[in-house]
């Protein structure tokens, strides 16, 4: 594992590598660090890839979030990283609010795609406004420890899966930056994501991301894509069916590199 700090011009972004092979390239949740793909990380290595994971503005050691933060500024932030790395033909894995960011990088870089993996994906279907409030009192780190876990269950857990795994990680000014990021973004610039083959992956009690939104995303999109809905999953997914979401990211990256050898 090799842990760098990755110069992009205007900052520096923190990134964890592991592995050897075609890269995979990982951007986490809203205001979340990139510690939530370890698992994953783990089995895409031993599934015969390079994972690179990466912490946005604002997530720990990276550089503060810019003054005005846009989805394309954070698309360009992973464009950056990758080629700074010197990274050709990328599979790209965001959850939640990252798949965002990865839709607009493939749908800016065709070129560059090899395949996309969203995690909870969202955008078009919102969810319920408990779920919705939760979210951003996930991030109040002075509220009383039982009314924040409340939150992070609400927000982002089916119900009978332990909050508590996510006790830490939140960044409340990375947050705000990446909602600024939301407000001004125009849906049909990166909703599709591109053209590359793509897995969407969606919990089925997800209440800030609902199903349908992968439903109504795979029916859209012209571009291979394979939906899995998850049962027992919230919007959470990573720590609630770690071995679910492993078995079927790693079964995918592996398909589309064995169609990419027969071209």
């Amino acid at each position: 594992m090799a842990i760098r700090d990755v110069d992009i011009g205007d900052a520096s972004l923190r990134v964890e590598s592991q592995g050897d092979g075609p890269p995979v390239v990982m951007h986490p949740s809203l205001g979340r660090w990139s510690r939530d793909f370890d698992s994953l990380a783990a089995a895409i290595v031993k599934a015969g890839f390079n994972a690179f994971s990466i912490d946005p503005r604002g997530i720990g050691e990276s550089s503060a979030p810019l003054e005005v933060t846009t989805l394309q500024s954070c698309a360009d932030d992973v464009l950056a990283v990758i080629g700074a790395l010197g990274l050709q033909s990328v599979h790209l894995i965001g959850h939640a609010f990252g798949n965002r960011v990865m839709r607009q990088v493939a749908s800016n870089r065709h070129d560059l795609v090899r395949s996309i993996v969203l995690l909870g994906a969202g955008g078009r279907v919102h969810g319920d406004q408990e779920a919705r409030t939760a979210v951003g009192r996930c991030f109040e780190l002075d509220l009383p420890d039982a009314e924040r876990l409340q939150a992070v269950e609400t927000a982002f857990f089916a119900p009978g899966n332990d909050p508590r795994v996510w006790t830490d990680g939140w960044f409340p000014i990375a947050k705000d930056a990446q909602q600024q990021a939301l407000v001004g973004a125009d849906p049909t610039q990166w909703w599709l994501g591109g053209i590359a083959p793509m897995l969407i992956v969606q919990g089925l009690q997800d209440r800030a991301a609902p199903p349908e939104n992968g439903r109504q995303l795979q029916r859209k999109r012209v571009a291979p894509t394979e939906l899995v809905e998850i049962n027992g999953a919230g919007h959470a997914l990573l720590p609630e069916q770690p071995d679910i979401i492993a078995t079927n990211v790693a079964s995918f990256l592996r398909r589309v590199e064995r169609a990419g050898e027969g071209l």
